[in-house]
């Protein structure tokens, strides 16, 4: 009797951890950083890009799970497969020897910003000579930006930090996108949309995708999955509510 319980047990310990293997392979773990109102955990839906992603693998009958740490532990995270997918990812070379990327589902417009007191216009690589500019660590900015000699580059791990040190006047000018900044600065930092510009030519037009790590076994799946849901939302209209920002129920 004993002996019969213990295969018992042993085999219905073998089917919990079977379904549990099941239900885990119908699960997408995202990871990113804040970047509203593309990612956001302060609001139902985790901004934007969660939304696009979630109704998207929502089609092909799977689950998103969304981790908030910041962007460079995301990059390396999704890079060895720890987690599944970054949910904003910009393409670059450098990047594609990593990661496989999906179709683009939305587009960002690069700029520069300055002070309001900063007769800066953007004009072109050139017209960045001599200047320190501030970026964040892990982010994929044109290789013509970063390979430039003539000016020099100061990391800091997110984009309120260069801010910072613009209103400090520590560096001469950071870049963002105008939307993103913009809504960054009116949760975070309000005052400080009064003291800044946006330039009117930007550094480049980035393209959105997700991106999953070639370490991970899964990563072929996972982004041809979200592919076909995006298809699937784009042709019936809910990738332009979500990016318009109206409800799926309108």
């Amino acid at each position: 009797m004993k002996k019969f319980l213990v295969t018992f047990l042993l085999a219905a310990i073998a089917i919990f951890s079977f379904s549990a293997r099941a239900d885990d392979s119908k699960v997408i773990v995202v990871a990113a950083d804040a970047w509203p109102p593309f990612v956001d955990p302060t609001v139902p839906g985790n901004g934007l890009a969660l939304e696009i992603i979630t109704a998207a693998y929502k089609t092909q009958g799977y689950e998103v799970q969304y981790k908030d740490i910041p962007w460079a532990r995301a990059l390396e995270g999704v890079k060895n497969g720890t987690y599944d997918i970054l949910p904003d990812a910009w393409m670059t070379e450098a990047r594609k020897a990593d990661f496989l990327f999906s179709e683009p589902y939305a587009a960002n417009e690069i700029n520069f910003i300055t002070r309001k007191d900063d007769p800066f216009e953007y004009t072109g690589l050139s017209s960045l000579k001599g200047k320190t500019i501030g970026i964040v660590i892990g982010y994929g900015y044109n290789k013509e930006f970063m390979s430039s000699p003539d000016f020099k580059r100061s990391e800091v791990p997110d984009f309120q930090k260069n801010i910072k040190k613009l209103l400090m006047k520590r560096i001469d000018m950071t870049l963002e996108d105008e939307i993103v900044a913009k809504h960054l600065l009116s949760q975070e930092d309000p005052a400080a949309l009064s003291q800044i510009k946006f330039s009117e030519g930007s550094l480049s037009h980035e393209e959105l995708y997700i991106a999953a790590g070639y370490k991970n076994p899964r990563h072929e799946e996972i982004v041809s999955a979200f592919n076909k849901g995006l298809e699937i939302i784009k042709a019936d209209g809910r990738l332009d509510k979500i990016l318009n920002n109206k409800s799926l129920d309108d």
